[in-house]
């Protein structure tokens, strides 16, 4: 099923291996001119334009944007048990390792009397988006809102899309979800406009204001992605997400079931989907794309998997050995990348680039989906070359406090005032010299 790309033999820079290598991406900027009617009618009108538009997507339109506190309560109290304890679990976890990422200030003296201090301070308000088309995402709840109240962020909005199966209101599960994690202030909007909504805020229908948020993170749509764009400018944004991927960097030693397997998992989430193994082994390649034709067709979502691996964005890639393979997988920057290898400890070491590295037979991806305790909203299309995953730094701000005595400025004034100088910028070098001399006496002589 999956096309084949040979580099045996052939020693490509990362240049061309950027060039060569499938990749799916989102086409964000075909869709901005669609989305940004949308943007400004939710700038201009708030909460009703939000409404206006999710009625016309969704088809569905809620009584009001806040969910009620009843229906959270509802929808937690009628959760099934098994799916209670898994999402218990999955927070519990990821609670562990996000509390392990908090940040301390420091305090630093750079010399006698002269101090900067470098303060972490959580966003104020942030608004948490959970997509809901093809799948139900509560384990995207857990990601967002996990790393955000582990920072500090004061005050928390998860926005989802209305349903039209649960009277209009986000489902019952994504609802739950938020009960069990504390969020009270759920939101019926999804798409486009519930990135602006979140933005700009507005007046629901029963007059209450729905306070615009300071930051909105969370995977969505190529819409959603291109309404983040256009409120970046307003708004601090996690990334641009686009379509998921895995890639596998194995040998013959891994086991075609479990690696065929792995690419089905994340083929499932979209069509646009991206799943690549890399391998130095052809005997690997043919029987990992057996065992791919002989089951995918078994899932639920059967003809979504196929199409994402037919796609031009799927594909084996064939190398000469681990250490060419490894060049491979730092080039294109997987936002999921696991190595199955003779040693998959020590390749997985030596990976540079992926949103999460995945490590040996036993720590698929789909455990980061949900379980891991890591956080699965990564760096997609090759950003993870520059970019990390979400975490609770993604929520929180570093500032600087500079403190300086006398004595201290009066040490490093010279320095500040040659630098001004060179520059062109003497006010900086003035406003230094004039805590320590008569600049208006030196002015009036002149």
């Amino acid at each position: 099923m999956l096309s084949r790309i040979d580099l045996r033999g052939r020693s490509l820079g990362t240049a061309e291996l950027r060039r060569t290598l499938p990749r799916g991406a989102a086409d964000v900027d075909s869709v901005v001119d669609t989305v940004r009617p949308v943007v400004e009618a939710v700038r201009e009108h708030g909460a009703g334009a939000a409404l206006d538009h999710g009625e016309k997507f969704d088809s569905v339109r809620p009584a009001s944007v806040r969910v009620p506190a009843d229906v959270i309560a509802r929808a937690a109290e009628e959760l099934d048990p098994d799916i209670r304890a898994a999402l218990a679990e999955a927070i519990r976890r990821a609670r562990i390792v996000h509390s392990a990422q908090r940040r301390s200030d420091s305090v630093t003296e750079v010399a006698p009397g002269g101090f900067v201090t470098e303060k972490w301070v959580p966003v104020e308000r942030v608004g948490l988006y959970v997509p809901g088309g093809k799948a139900v995402y509560p384990s995207s709840v857990i990601m967002n809102v996990v790393p955000a109240q582990v920072a500090g962020v004061g005050s928390l909005v998860v926005s989802s899309p209305p349903q039209a199966d649960f009277g209009g209101w986000p489902h019952p599960t994504i609802l739950a979800a938020c009960s069990l994690l504390g969020v009270d202030e759920v939101w019926a909007v999804g798409g486009a406009q519930a990135v602006a909504l979140l933005a700009y805020g507005g007046e629901d229908t029963d007059g209450e204001a729905l306070e615009p948020v300071d930051m909105v993170t969370g995977p969505g749509n190529v819409y959603v992605t291109a309404a983040k764009r256009l409120c970046r400018s307003v708004v601090g944004i996690d990334s641009e997400a686009g379509p998921t991927e895995i890639a596998v960097l194995a040998d013959e030693t891994a086991d075609p079931v479990h690696v065929a397997y792995d690419l089905i998992s994340q083929a499932e989430h979209d069509p646009n989907a991206a799943s690549v193994l890399v391998t130095d082994s052809e005997t690997f390649a043919d029987a990992v794309d057996r065992e791919i034709e002989a089951r995918y067709d078994v899932t639920l979502n059967s003809e979504r998997v196929r199409e994402a691996l037919e796609g031009p964005q799927s594909g084996i890639v064939l190398v000469d050995d681990i250490d060419a393979g490894l060049k491979v997988v730092d080039a294109y920057a997987a936002e999921h990348l696991e190595v199955q290898t003779r040693d998959s400890a020590a390749d997985a070491a030596r990976v540079r680039n992926a949103g999460a590295v995945f490590v040996g037979a036993y720590s698929p991806v789909p455990l980061g989906d949900y379980a891991a305790g890591s956080n699965h909203v990564l760096p997609t299309s090759g950003t993870a070359r520059h970019s990390s995953g979400l975490s609770v730094q993604t929520f929180l701000r570093g500032i600087h406090v500079v403190d300086y005595d006398q004595a201290a400025l009066k040490e490093i004034a010279p320095t500040v005032v040659a630098l001004a100088d060179a520059e062109r910028l003497p006010a900086h070098g003035e406003a230094v010299r004039a805590r320590f001399e008569d600049l208006a006496a030196g002015r009036d002589e002149r």
